[in-house]
């Protein structure tokens, strides 16, 4: 089975750094790839930052220059590395995966990951 760690959510200060962290196991072949969303109280879940391949990534304009998206296969581990953040950045994040035909912030992957809060206090 597929499955999704997410961890390293937190409470911050508004232009602090946090780091999420993804684990992940079970895929079923090399063909996949990851992404992180987030969804804060009351709104829809949107897409933050997106694996397109081994190489290309997507970020929501919000997120350019303050977010990034890594990963290590060798720990199984996608990071998404957040600087100077802002209240609006409050929400529960979560990291999904899925074939990479599903890739994209429209969130259509298959497999997703318990969610961590992040917090920013203004």
């Amino acid at each position: 089975d597929v499955q999704l760690q997410a961890s390293g959510g937190g409470l911050v200060q508004a232009g602090g750094s946090l780091r999420l962290s993804c684990t992940f196991s079970g895929f079923p072949s090399a063909d996949y790839t990851l992404g992180w969303f987030r969804q804060a109280p009351g709104k829809e879940r949107e897409g933050v930052s997106c694996f397109r391949d081994d190489v290309s990534t997507y970020y929501r304009d919000s997120v350019k220059g303050r977010f990034t998206i890594s990963r290590d296969n060798a720990k199984n581990t996608v990071y998404l590395q957040m600087n100077s953040l802002k209240s609006e950045d409050t929400a529960l994040y979560y990291c999904a995966a899925d074939s990479r035909q599903r890739w994209g912030p429209e969130g259509k992957y298959g497999y997703w990951g318990q969610g961590t809060q992040v917090t920013v206090s203004s």
